[in-house]
This record gives structure tokens, sequence and C-alpha cells, in this order.
């Protein structure tokens, strides 16, 4: 291929997959972030299978298990607080992406292991929900962060190729789900789930990030979180809040 035919393909690949952004290694992260949140659906079809047939939960029981474990994204502003205010080692995204991936491999390999109980159950779940919610809010931080340097051309690009690869992530789930399901036991496909969220762990190093060079500030955290009950007690803010949900 010629200079020109490269420069080309290049270009073709910026424009359509990458949303005219710069695919710099540290937008992969990003992207692989939230590709991994897509294709965590993988194990949905054969978590409702197991806690069915193996653990012999009730439909009921087992809708008052799925509202359990969604407690960690209604607190899921916590985590943005908590990683601003107390970095780990200096930092306040990467670290947080590498807790994030290693509790939600944890979290499958246990379904897949030591899980015989819907009360093992609810907590490995629940672990899994609460490391998907930390990667969320970190990653969206991380794509704030650099929206705030967009050009006019490019507004909203990189919020597009993010939402593309989730998107990617749960087609692949959609397609596969019930195809492993019938050649494999959930436990096969637990074990399957639990390395993506490893792929989250190994990408951490690639987020451009600053040394804070300060300690955990607990203070900084609390003013965050008072600042946030000032705005969601303001009528016009709760007013509409409420009639969404």
């Amino acid at each position: 291929m010629t200079a020109i035919s490269i420069d080309k393909t290049k270009q073709f690949f910026k424009k359509t997959i990458f949303f005219d952004n710069e695919p710099t290694p540290e937008l992969i992260a990003i992207l692989l972030v939230y590709f991994v949140q897509g294709i965590l659906g993988l194990a949905r079809l054969g978590v409702s299978f197991f806690l069915k047939d193996e653990l012999g939960m009730s439909p009921a029981e087992v809708s008052v298990l799925m509202g359990i474990v969604a407690i960690p994204w209604i607190i899921k502003p916590l985590f943005g607080f908590i990683s601003d205010g107390l970095p780990i080692f200096g930092y306040r995204r990467r670290p947080y992406l590498i807790l994030s991936g290693l509790l939600g491999a944890l979290s499958w390999v246990a379904m897949a292991t030591i899980v015989h109980t819907p009360l093992a159950a609810m907590g490995a779940i629940t672990l899994s929900s609460l490391s998907v919610a930390i990667g969320d809010v970190i990653v969206d931080s991380l794509v704030v962060e650099r929206v705030r340097h967009e050009s006019i051309h490019n507004i909203g690009s990189l919020q597009s190729a993010s939402w593309g690869a989730s998107a990617i992530g749960g087609l692949i789930t959609a397609y596969l789900g019930g195809f492993l399901l019938e050649k494999f036991p959930p436990q096969t496909i637990f074990f399957i789930t639990a390395t993506f969220p490893l792929i989250t762990s190994l990408v951490a190093g690639l987020i451009t990030e600053e040394f804070q060079g300060q300690p955990s500030n607990w203070q900084t955290v609390k003013q965050q979180i008072k600042s946030l009950r000032q705005a969601i007690t303001q009528k016009s803010i709760w007013l509409p809040t409420a009639f969404i949900f």
C-alpha cells in the first residue's frame, strides 16, 4: 500500500470508528472500559437460570435480590466524591479503575466456584454491581474532563464513541448470551465473564493522569456531599427528578 492509501485508511477509521477523535492509547483505554460494561451482560441470562434452577429462588425472591444489588448504582455519585477527595498513591482515576476490574473479576469467579446459597449469590452479584458502578463513574469523569477541551467541531463525538463501544459489547452479549447458555453451564459462563473486568484493570495504565502529590482529604468529600445535598433539596431539582422516577 502507498503512503496515501495508508493515510486514507487511517482517516477512514478515525472518522467512522473514533468519531474524528485522535485514536490515542488513552482513548482506546476509555472505549475498552465502556466495551467491558456492555459485554458484562453476557452472564445476565446465566444468572437468571442459576438463581431459578440451581438455587431454587422464586421470582419474588429474585426481584428482591435484584433490588438490593442495584444499591451501588443508587449511591454512584458517592464514588465520584471519594475518587476526587481520596487519591490512591497520588492518583484519582487509575487505581480506582484497577480496583473496579479486580472486584469484578473476583465477583464472577466467586459466582462460578463458591456461591451455593441465595445469600452468597446476593453478595457476589452486589460486588459485581459495585465494581461496574465504580468503573462507570470513573470513566464518565474521564470523558467529562476531556470533553471540556473539545473543539466546536467535535462536540459530542467522544460521548458518541463511548456509547458506541458500550453498544458493541451489548450486541455481542445479545448474540452470545443465549448461545453460550445452550452449550455450557452457568458456572462456565461466569468464568468467561470474569475475564472481561480484568481488561479494565489492564488498560488503566494507559490513562493520562497527573500525580496529585497530596494526601487523602475526607474534608473535600464531605464538602462535595454537602453541595450535592444542597442541590437536590432545591425544588427546581427534586420535582423533575421525582416526576421521572
